[in-house]
């Protein structure tokens, strides 16, 4: 139960993170599906990999 209400802070705040970012100069003109895609994968990723960081570091933290 925890790691659900970790997975919607994190997600938020990916978001609200991404939402900074102007890609738009990175993409070649027309290619708006693969960029949002790109995007879309980005912040999944973002999530994952920052939730369960947070979940290591918490369960080491109960180790020591």
């Amino acid at each position: 139960m925890g790691k659900f209400f970790l997975y919607l802070v994190v997600t938020i705040l990916v978001i609200w993170s991404m939402d900074s970012l102007n890609i738009n100069g990175i993409f070649k003109k027309g290619k708006i599906f693969q960029a949002r895609l790109l995007y879309f994968f980005l912040g999944i990723s973002l999530i994952y990999l920052v939730t369960n960081f947070l979940m290591d570091l918490f369960t080491i933290w109960k180790i020591f």
